[in-house]
């Protein structure tokens, strides 16, 4: 179950275009796996937005003096994220997590393709980390607009078998977008399951590719979380069950990992008419 903590920043700094917030969160490293979390609050007590943001867990740490702590990555784009950006070591921050269903990791080792968009690939590096101690064959595809957008390409090339480099501005590794390279990938390391995470238009892509190629993804969706504990409805997108039948489903609880073949990329931000449950029009 997910905690509350008010915790203090312990430290922040610049990587590359983002910055890295680590905080005292004693429980989350306890109960963390791959793929969760975390929704925080946006102000103090005095003058706070009242909607949390929520943020993929980059690292944890259950060790040393502050008795356990949570890494994010923020890139600062708007009011919130601004003052995220913009805290001090010793400052309070509101907490909530570890949320979410996290990743499923293969039962045997197999070879997986992980891909990351921008600081989208945040949550990649712990469930590499997880992969390689399964005995599975790691590359990594890391995409972004330009050089100073990329993330993780250290990490990235140490945990990995191989490290693929995209830029759309060319100015690092390959020219062109993260599905440019992939088709060749899955070719060459005889991949069995894709991971992505990034921006909804790159995981709707990287999920056909997987799918042409017959093989699985595993896609952490970006859609927008007010509450991040499935009250409010706002993050629902249209998801085919195992039964073949719609349903509207909440990123935040029953995601942010879906398989990328089950999700109906085309039709999210609308109801289906043939959504398990949809309004119908002009019906009785």
């Amino acid at each position: 179950m997910p905690t509350q903590h008010n915790g203090l920043v312990v430290e922040t700094k610049k990587v590359g275009a983002y910055i890295q917030i680590t905080a005292t969160a004693p429980d989350i490293p306890r109960d963390f796996k791959p793929g969760h979390f975390v929704a925080i609050a946006i102000g103090d007590d005095r003058s706070s937005l009242i909607l949390r943001r929520a943020f993929s867990i980059y690292q944890v740490n259950d060790r040393g003096v502050y008795g356990g702590t949570v890494d994010i990555i923020v890139s600062a784009h708007g009011p919130g994220t601004d003052y995220l950006a913009n805290l001090k070591r010793n400052d309070t921050i509101n907490i909530v997590g570890p949320l979410g269903k996290p990743f499923s990791l293969p039962k045997e080792p197999v070879p997986c393709i992980l891909v990351g968009g921008g600081y989208g690939a945040a949550p990649l590096f712990t469930l590499a980390e997880a992969l390689v101690k399964r005995g599975c064959r790691v590359d990594f595809v890391l995409g972004a607009s330009s050089q100073e957008k990329l993330f993780g390409m250290l990490e990235a090339r140490r945990l990995s078998t191989t490290l693929s480099i995209t830029t759309d501005d060319g100015s690092l590794g390959v020219m062109g977008r993260v599905t440019d390279v992939l088709p060749d990938l899955i070719k060459k390391s005889n991949s069995a399951v894709v991971y992505a995470c990034g921006p909804m238009k790159m995981l709707q892509a990287v999920a056909e590719i997987s799918q042409q190629f017959g093989i699985v993804s595993q896609t952490s969706v970006e859609e927008s979380m007010a509450c991040g504990i499935g009250v409010c409805m706002t993050c629902v997108l249209p998801v085919i069950g195992e039964d073949g039948v719609t349903r509207m489903l909440r990123s935040c609880v029953d995601g942010p990992a879906f398989r990328g073949d089950k999700v109906r990329w085309n039709d999210v931000g609308t109801i289906p008419e043939d959504t398990y449950g949809a309004p119908v029009i002009g019906g009785h």
